[in-house]
Parts: C-alpha cells; structure tokens; sequence
C-alpha cells in the first residue's frame, strides 16, 4: 500500500500542475484541445467538449496541448481564441499557472496537516543517529547499514542524540576518508558491530546514507486558525528556501552533489517509506515533492514551463515571435534532454535498489 500511496501522490501533482495550464487557459477563453498524464501511446481517453483527456504509457509527466501545435486543425490561423494569438501576459498566465498551482497545494496541504495532524510540540530524542536511506554501491551499504538503522557508538564512543550526534557522526565520517570505522548499531532488537570505511572524495570522507536524529516528534491541538497558517506559512517558506538551494547548490557544485540526485523510482520509494510512517511525514512529503516540481519546472529549460518563459521573454523584446525553425529546434533538444535524463535516472535508481537488495541477500 505505500507504494500504491507514493504513486497516487506523484500522480495527483501532476494532475495538480497540469489543471493549472488548463483552467488558465480555459478561464480566459483560450482553446484547448487535450489535457494528457503521461507521454507517448494513448492508454485510456475521453472526449469532452472537444478536449481529448488521456491517460499515457510512460509517466514521467503531463501536458496540455492547444490547437495551435496541430498543423490538421480545422480553427482558422487568426483565430483570437488560439493561445499563439493572445496578448503576452495572458500567455504568460497560462505558463505560469502550472507552477503557481503546485506551490498553492504545497501550501494547503501544509494548512492541512496543521488541522489533522497538529502543530509540533517538539521533538523527543533518543541515543543514536537513524539511518534514513543508504545509496547501492555506496560505502554504507557496502558496511551492511540499512535504512531504519541505529548507529549508537563510533569506535567505542557513544554518539549521544538529537541533532549534535548527526553532526558529531558527520564530522567523524568527514575527518576518516579510507580509514576503517567500527559502529554500534541497533537493527529492530539486534545489536550490531559493523566496519564502515568513507570513501575518499577530494580529501573527505563520504558514505552515501541519509542520516537524521532518531527520536520521534510530538504534536499538539492547533489553537485557533491563525496558528494553523502561521506554522504552514513558516513551513512553507522554510521548504521553498531549501528546495531552491538545493538546486542552486546542484548547479554551483554539480560534480559534488549530482550523485544525490533521485529519479522517479527512489522519490517512490521514499515516498512508500513515509506512508508506512503515517503521521505528519507524508503531508511533508507531498509539499515537499509539490514545491520540487513547481522550482524544477520554473528552470529556464526546454519543455519546461520556464523555458517556454524565456521564449515568452524573447517574443516581447523582440515585439514579434522567434523564427518557428528555431522554436522547433529548442524545443526538440529539450525533449532528448530530459527524456535522457529521465530514462538515466531511473537506471541509477533501480541500479541502486538491486544492488542493496543483493548485499542484503534477498
């Protein structure tokens, strides 16, 4: 069920960023001629009102289409109603409106777990450090540490809890680049010795495993809506920032960190992990997911919403549209951009899990 969860959330986004292009459009009296889930082969489909809605075969995404990308339809050229024939903020209304819709979700939904959930009350501690995921073929996983682990001591020395055993296990691991480290750690009821040896990265030690204080975190009953959007709205500036420098940090420093980044398969798994959890994690999630679509989509890229912007941009300097050889041809390398990059991805991560599986022995 948690991955039947994971998959329904990241459906539901897409669903969400699409539906903002289309009642963008729609609203302003602009046509439209599909509204689709997916790329590629046409699953399922139905026509209303002269929109075809498709359910497509490879999900790494969604569209939707205008009249004016169809070189057959029957709406003449000059039509004021085609999207191309628009003045340029209402065109710029419709780009930005996928984007828009998934921030304006990642918002509500952290309102949301505001009145289901609560507003956090603190977090309780307990020794160790938790071993939230590991990457395959990575010095964690090559140790035998799993995600859901305890690591309680270092090398005879108990690590403590809270946040300043995360940061005190980091710097241990930082400062042992190939140098053999002996853990304590505790699987379920099991005690654990385990030999974990970082990886030599430009002098620092690295072990590929995400690590987080072990502990639970409390809530309490919100007192009044107004706590409810106070904390949603901390939350949410709190993810935006942290997202964004994430990206920033990916495009700064992309030799260092591009080995962090996940395709589809590990944000599902993930996402399955946190299902199990329950509680306020998969509301975090979602947001989470929600506001990383919004700034990847905002990136100034082929395909996505923010280089279809920048085309938008170069239209108004220029008072007239870009040569249609060049459109075409901006728009095409994107497409084997990303989907290169989607079908790369996806290798990494089942990779990955199949070699964790395999040193796991199942």
């Amino acid at each position: 069920m948690g991955v039947l969860t994971a998959l329904a959330i990241l459906a539901g986004l897409i669903v969400v960023h699409e539906a903002g292009h289309f009642f963008a459009a729609t609203w302003q009296g602009i046509r439209v001629s599909g509204f689709s889930v997916g790329f590629g082969p046409v699953l399922l489909e139905r026509q209303r009102r002269g929109v075809q809605f498709a359910l497509r075969a490879i999900p790494l995404g969604g569209f939707v289409s205008f009249p004016d990308d169809d070189e057959d339809s029957p709406i003449p050229a000059d039509d004021p109603d085609l999207l191309r024939n628009r003045p340029l903020p209402q065109r710029a209304l419709v780009i930005a409106a996928g984007v828009l819709a998934n921030l304006v979700l990642a918002w509500a939904v952290l309102v949301a777990q505001g009145v289901a959930v609560g507003i956090p009350a603190g977090f309780s501690s307990t020794p160790g450090v938790l071993v939230a995921g590991v990457q395959g073929g990575q010095a964690a996983a090559a140790a035998g540490l799993r995600g859901g682990d305890r690591i309680l001591a270092v090398n005879g020395e108990d690590l403590g809890g809270g946040q300043s055993a995360v940061a005190a296990l980091v710097e241990q691991v930082k400062g042992a680049p190939s140098q053999t480290l002996r853990l304590q750690a505790e699987r379920g009821n099991n005690r654990l010795t385990l030999s974990l040896t970082p990886a030599d990265v430009g002098g620092i030690g690295r072990i590929g495993a995400q690590l987080q204080p072990s502990g639970t975190e409390s809530f309490r009953r919100a007192q009044g809506l107004g706590e409810i959007l106070h904390q949603a709205n901390a939350d949410f500036t709190s993810l935006c920032r942290r997202t964004v420098e994430g990206f920033l940090t990916l495009a700064t420093h992309f030799g260092e960190t591009a080995g962090q980044v996940s395709g589809p398969v590990k944000i599902v798994e993930m996402g399955a992990s946190l299902a199990k959890q329950g509680g306020s994690s998969l509301f975090l999630y979602t947001a989470l997911i929600s506001i990383n679509l919004a700034v990847l989509n905002a990136l100034p890229l082929p395909l996505l919403d923010g280089g279809q912007f920048v085309l938008l941009l170069l239209e108004g300097l220029r008072g007239k549209p870009l040569p249609e050889r060049f459109q075409l041809a901006f728009m095409q390398s994107g497409f084997v951009f990303l989907v290169g990059l989607s079908v790369v991805l996806i290798v990494k991560d089942t990779s990955q899990l199949a070699a964790v599986q395999q040193l796991l022995g199942r």
